[in-house]
């Protein structure tokens, strides 16, 4: 910027030699700068104005904009908060595969004092007592007379309840409205559900998380807003559901077992249309997990998934079928199960000490010879078993979506012998769950494809990789409906509905020093039906069964899992939608060509 001096040197020259007061040009360039500053001023405070008006304008704007949208918009309630972190309070209903209504929310109260604020803290104390029996009167009025500013009396309420309290008339009683999880249906697919409990919790609202089960599985997907509300839908059909747990807790106190597990899929899409473990409990009211003991002794114990059990002559199936699959034997083969039988210095027996003599594979299986298993396990061999039975998930921990799972991995021999190959042949030596055993039917059952289970409904098939042809699953199949028809699943039967299926006992193992119990098993009958075109897998698992009805104790899957499973198969097959159809298709005719 360039300045002219108030008293330029030429002008006052020339002023003086004028005779002219040379103050005079100072005062009037003095008078022309200040008007320039004034100028100068002017333009920058209008400027300024310019700018702050258009800001004002802007915000004025937007908050009119804002304004009409939520005049515009469906009133809401405003989401619940606390001081520091906001608490998302809804969480998404879950149902079944009908819409029908398995776990929702209940809107209720919770209950704190503010002692400071209390007129008659002794009262109070006395009448929330006798409201609330589990509170102790010692303990509130210690509470309400103490130093403290906040106390928290009780997280839920009943409108009974809360009513009660209400009508003590107490000023430093306060309520703070909360949603709580509430499954409608009690103890049923308790292990399904798990279970919820109250996260971050404020006084007007608390967070729902999962506990177990698929509550906790699928926490965040139900707690997400962005789902908008939307129901997660499950593969359980809820009244296939409660015939199947009715049938299964009365096979249980009839054949005196210890506890029971039963596992229904569908063999095309790996839906968990049904499962059970028993004893249960109510997930509105889930009790705290055991400190000492076994945890199988626990309510909370899923049998059906975390159980891993020697599932016995079930297996027996797989070694035929990976034989026949291989080429190494047909149906019709010819088998010596005569004994002696040696493998790695042990003897191979049979049940009861029985000699079957010759055998075809498919007497094998309806007659359950151990030894004619253990020779077609020894023709498989070691690593061809493993790759086929690890194709089929017994390797690994089954993928079901819920929390428990992870824990139901297989417990495979240490080092795999020819004797191991031979023992986990006919059931021993390998330990599954029954939703493991319910996978490995379910693909002889649809034909050959790996499944893979699920607890969410699908839109159809989901097959996996082959792990047989069509041509040996049928022949399997066959063999497994003439254990029903001839073997030792006679009680299997269900008119209409052409059952197949395996029985398998085993024993017991010891919880401690090693070895076997001599009166305890793990009876099990795996099913599927019809059985000319099974549409599902049926498993049903008793713990220590005993049925006392005869002249002597039996235990055998025979006498005990197979009526149970039977009584289910009547009871849920008209629920799945299947119609009776009493001309059965000749199943060995059918193979033959």
């Amino acid at each position: 910027m360039i300045r002219t001096p108030l008293r330029p040197l030429a002008r006052i020259l020339e002023a003086r030699q004028k005779g002219e007061n040379p103050d005079a040009i100072e005062r009037e360039n003095l008078r022309i700068r200040h008007e320039q500053m004034r100028d100068q001023a002017r333009t920058r405070a209008e400027g300024r104005l310019l700018v702050l008006g258009v800001a004002f304008f802007c915000v004025f704007a937007v908050t009119g904009a804002r304004m009409a949208m939520l005049a515009a918009s469906e009133p809401a309630e405003p989401r619940a908060y606390t001081q520091g972190a906001s608490i998302v309070s809804q969480r998404a209903d879950i149902v079944d595969r009908r819409g029908r209504i398995l776990a929702t929310n209940m809107e209720t109260h919770s209950l704190y004092a503010h002692p400071q604020q209390m007129i008659e803290p002794e009262r109070a104390a006395k009448e929330l007592a006798a409201i609330f029996p589990e509170l102790k009167e010692e303990r509130l009025l210690k509470d309400f007379t103490g130093k403290r500013k906040f106390v928290w009396v009780r997280k839920k309420l009943s409108p009974e309840q809360k009513q009660a309290v209400h009508d003590i008339g107490e000023p430093g009683l306060l309520f703070g409205p909360r949603e709580m999880r509430l499954y409608p249906n009690g103890t049923l697919a308790a292990h399904v559900l798990g279970g919820a409990r109250f996260g971050q919790e404020g006084v007007h609202s608390a967070e729902v998380v999962g506990t177990a089960g698929i509550e906790r599985f699928f926490d965040k997907e139900l707690r997400d807003p962005a789902r908008k509300g939307a129901p997660l839908e499950l593969s359980i059909d809820l009244t296939v559901q409660a015939a199947m747990e009715r049938v299964l807790s009365g096979g249980m106190m009839l054949m005196n077992a210890k506890g029971a597990a039963a596992v229904l899929m569908d063999v095309h899409t790996g839906e968990v249309v049904s499962i059970a473990s028993l004893p249960s409990f109510d997930p509105n009211d889930r009790p705290m997990p055991p400190t000492e003991g076994s945890p199988a002794d626990s309510p909370l114990f899923n049998r059906s998934v975390q159980g891993v059990y020697e599932l016995g002559s079930t297996f027996k199936i797989f070694a035929a079928a990976q034989a026949m699959e291989l080429g190494l034997v047909a149906p019709d083969t010819m088998i010596d199960t005569k004994p002696p039988m040696r493998v790695g210095g042990h003897r191979i027996g049979e049940f009861q000490g029985k000699n079957y003599g010759d055998l075809t594979v498919s007497d094998v299986i309806v007659k359950s010879s151990n030894r004619g298993t253990a020779k077609m396990a020894l023709q498989i061999g070691i690593d061809r078993q493993q790759e086929f039975l690890k194709s089929l998930g017994f390797f690994d921990p089954a993928p079901l979506e819920i929390a428990e799972a992870e824990g139901g991995k297989p417990l495979l021999p240490s080092k795999w012998t020819d004797l191991s190959s031979v023992t986990i042949s006919y059931g021993h030596g390998l330990s599954a769950s029954p939703l493991h055993l319910a996978a490995g039917y379910s693909a002889i059952a649809n034909g050959g494809f790996a499944v893979k289970p699920t607890l969410l409904k699908q839109a159809g098939p989901k097959y996996g990789p082959r792990v047989m042809s069509d041509r040996s699953a049928e022949r399997s199949r066959a063999m497994l409906r003439a254990v029903v028809t001839e073997g030792t699943a006679s009680f299997g039967e269900v008119p209409g509905y052409h059952v197949g299926g395996k029985t398998g006992t085993a024993d017991k193992p010891k919880e401690r020093g090693g070895g076997y119990y001599d009166d305890k098993v793990i009876a099990t009958f795996a099913t599927m039906f019809p059985a000319h075109a099974p549409e599902y897998v049926l498993i049903v698992t008793l713990d220590e069964p005993v049925e006392t009805m005869g002249e002597k104790p039996r235990r055998t899957a025979g006498w005990t899992a197979v009526p149970v499973a039977a009584e289910m198969i009547g009871r849920i097959a008209p629920l799945l939608g299947l119609r009776p159809d009493y001309d059965e298709p000749d199943l060995l005719q059918l193979t033959a060509n």
